[in-house]
């Protein structure tokens, strides 16, 4: 089988098993609360402790790869994520599950940004689009199947094995990985900034854990925003020092690169509204709608299954119009989608909630694979590792600042109710400011040159200028 398809379709074995497990888990919480015997919203610190050991791990994830071998460190990856996996599994209380989410998210740190790397570095720059749609085909049947399987089995069976169903696809990634991904290294690599990994670390994981759980009354408000300060005076200390370090572990004079810098900042605002659906739509649903978490799980994988039949129409779109014009109305386009989620009604016909569903989720895939690719159009050899970690570290603030702030406006928006419960007219505003956000995105990709990134779409009028 030829590299551009194998090589991504076992990175998508690790993808796949992360994107179902983080589906699962949402769907899951209130079983998990019950069982634990915890209120639900405790079971949010779950969800930001994968976060935050994310934020913290991902920007070494370069490094170690070139300096141990991308294969080496792809593989180690797996292995740790399935062992906290079978941790959570086996945890029965709310320390114990926090902590195995933790050591969770230290293998998941490590699997995305490692595997794009190896990804990146095996596949030749002409097939780089037909490998990101190959690569996110097998990922994506994890939001697919992850919101309706984790309802059914934390109704019908026991929400442990939601976890443990990550062993079977762990060792399978563990065997595909040894016999067919190429070990791939840097050979002349830099010393470890570890200034800037504590910087970047402390940093980044007290600016999201604080805006996660900002105006949610899980910590006192006074130290929530004192975190979020102090994140943000640790994100400037390591910009200072990025900018000096001969090696910084985040490099920002990547910046400088227009292809890699539109991906990074037109991709953050553009990943606000993705961020906020998983949060929004199933509450909507569920709170506003009266639906079972089975019910919502079966009506929010319609967007996936979108998102999965486009893929096999990205590479042709970008040939076609370029990365430019792909981005700048596609984006709009997927705000619409976003925004029409907030005029759904209890008595909106089933078919109309489910077309609009699969069409944002059709539209969403291709900004996605457009991103991916068009970000790493210009980066050297040499700097493809320092470029996963750097993107991978800006994805996740901005699905967490999706989160954050579909939470405040929600939040503030029941304010205004008489009872204080949550209910369907709460969401639109919610919709709203992050279809806003999301369509903001326009400005920054309508900086892009005509031909930028035309030697990966194959775009003939830009390559013809």
């Amino acid at each position: 089988m030829r590299p551009f398809i194998l090589t991504p379709l076992i990175v998508a074995c690790a993808l796949f098993m992360e994107q179902l497990d983080s589906t699962i888990v949402a769907t899951s919480l209130p079983a998990i609360a019950a069982d634990l015997h915890q209120d639900p919203i405790a079971l949010k610190l779950s969800m930001t402790s994968y976060m935050l050991a994310q934020a913290v791990f991902i920007p070494a994830s370069g490094w170690v790869a070139d300096r141990f071998g991308a294969r080496k460190v792809f593989r180690a990856a797996i292995i740790v994520f399935t062992i906290g996996s079978i941790l959570c599994g086996l945890s029965s209380t709310l320390p114990q599950f926090v902590a195995a989410r933790i050591f969770q998210g230290c293998g998941g740190a490590m699997m995305a940004p490692v595997g794009r790397l190896v990804l990146f570095r095996s596949v030749e720059r002409s097939q780089i689009v037909r490998a990101m749609a190959y690569l996110t085909i097998p990922a994506l049947l994890g939001p697919i199947l992850g919101p309706p399987l984790g309802g059914f089995i934390s109704t019908y069976l026991h929400w442990r094995w939601n976890f443990w169903i990550n062993v079977p696809f762990g060792l399978l990634g563990v065997i595909l990985a040894t016999l067919y991904v190429p070990d791939t290294r840097e050979e002349n690599i830099s010393t470890f900034d570890a200034r800037g990994f504590l910087l970047s670390g402390f940093g980044l994981s007290s600016l999201i854990f604080g805006l996660t759980v900002l105006g949610r009354g899980f910590i006192d408000l006074q130290f929530n925003l004192g975190l979020i300060l102090f994140g943000l005076i640790c994100v400037g200390l390591y910009i200072g020092h990025a900018l000096r370090a001969s090696h910084p572990i985040l490099d920002l004079r990547l910046l400088r690169i227009d292809t890699f810098r539109a991906s990074l900042l037109g991709g953050f605002l553009f990943r606000i509204g993705v961020g906020a659906t998983p949060f929004l739509l199933p509450l909507l649903l569920q709170l506003g709608f009266g639906m079972t978490p089975f019910q919502s799980g079966l009506t929010t994988f319609v967007a996936t299954a979108g998102a999965l039949v486009m893929k096999a129409t990205a590479a042709r779109a970008l040939q076609r119009f370029g990365f430019k014009n792909t981005l700048v109305f596609n984006c709009l386009i997927s705000a619409v989608f976003l925004a029409a989620n907030g005029l759904f009604r209890p008595d909106t016909p089933q078919a109309i909630l489910l077309a609009v569903l699969f069409a944002g989720g059709f539209f969403r895939s291709l900004q996605f694979t457009a991103l991916n690719a068009l970000g790493y159009a210009d980066i050297d050899h040499a700097a493809m590792s320092k470029a996963t970690s750097f993107s991978a570290v800006v994805q996740q603030l901005s699905l967490s600042s999706g989160v954050s702030i579909a939470a405040a406006v929600v939040e503030a928006t029941r304010s205004f109710s008489l009872d204080g419960h949550i209910g369907a007219k709460d969401f639109p505003p919610a919709f709203f400011a992050v279809a806003a956000i999301t369509a903001s995105s326009a400005l920054i990709f309508m900086r892009l040159r005509p031909n930028a990134g035309a030697a990966l779409s194959g775009h003939k009028q830009a390559l013809a200028e």
